[in-house]
């Protein structure tokens, strides 16, 4: 996907709005994969060191950075679907349908706006266990701090909520009310049929496949993400491994549909596989 969308957008003065989701989506999805090996690889030969130090806080603010842009950037996704497949006819919808274009890019630096935003509590909250962790303490106050822990993760737990519940009720509401609209359509394809096979109408069931896959994906990543976020600052587990496992497999069950449902992606890999089987002259 994003050899696809980097190659139809070099030369061009504008970057076509889709191709600037999908660069920033998939990007984000490779790197945040990348960053899930280099956690792992931290946690089973650094383990001394990588709980004590810095680097814990450092590690896990940006993994969390990465998880929110991402849930972004689909939102986003699903969004620019329903506002340019979707047919209705309010003047709301119209007026997004004519700005779409201009909206993207700043719609992109937001994510990230939030996204840093939303991942400061966390970092905060690690910085001042750090701190707790290695300032000396009495065994009097080490009940009290205890105390105090246990409040301000459940704070930090609600604010990380509150922090990707935005881009999850966008994606819900967009892949809702495209499915609708794509259903409506089709039916009225079905009561206009005259028996034969319809091209168009079997385009459409397969758009509303492809969507109800993306939102399970999304939302089977964000129900790992949120209970992630429970055990967060527990060492490895099962329960861990597992959500982990989970949020390592629904990106590529979502971008494996994404490119099943989008001919320019499944061209590119038979276009490569062909130039690099052709034999030289």
């Amino acid at each position: 996907i994003l050899a696809a969308c980097s190659l139809s957008c070099i030369g061009r003065k504008t970057w076509p709005p889709y191709d600037m989701i999908m660069i920033s989506l998939s990007s984000s999805k490779i790197t945040l994969q990348c960053w899930i090996i280099l956690d792992l690889f931290l946690t089973i030969f650094c383990d001394p060191s990588y709980f004590e130090e810095n680097i814990f806080g450092i590690i896990k603010t940006v993994y969390l950075i990465l998880n929110y842009a991402s849930l972004w950037f689909g939102a986003w996704l699903s969004v620019f679907y329903c506002i340019k497949v979707a047919s209705f006819t309010q003047s709301f919808f119209i007026w997004l349908k004519q700005r779409i274009a201009r909206l993207v890019p700043w719609m992109l630096l937001t994510s990230w706006l939030c996204s840093i935003i939303a991942a400061i509590p966390f970092a905060w909250h690690v910085h001042r266990m750090h701190n707790n962790f290695t300032a000396p303490s009495s065994l009097t106050n080490s009940s009290a701090m205890r105390t105090t822990r246990k409040d301000s993760l459940g704070v930090l737990i609600l604010l990380s909520n509150a922090g990707i519940c935005l881009p999850v009720i966008l994606y819900v509401v967009a892949s809702v009310l495209l499915i609708w609209s794509l259903w409506i359509h089709t039916r009225r394809m079905q009561n206009n049929a005259s028996g034969f096979r319809d091209p168009s109408r079997e385009a459409h069931i397969n758009a509303i496949k492809s969507v109800c896959s993306l939102l399970i994906f999304y939302i089977t990543y964000f129900i790992a993400f949120t209970f992630l976020l429970y055990i967060f600052f527990l060492r490895f587990s099962i329960e861990k491994s597992l959500c982990i496992a989970v949020m390592a497999a629904c990106p590529t069950g979502h971008t494996m549909v994404l490119i099943w449902s989008n001919p320019k992606f499944r061209e590119l890999p038979a276009r490569i596989l062909h130039h690099i089987n052709r034999p030289v002259r």
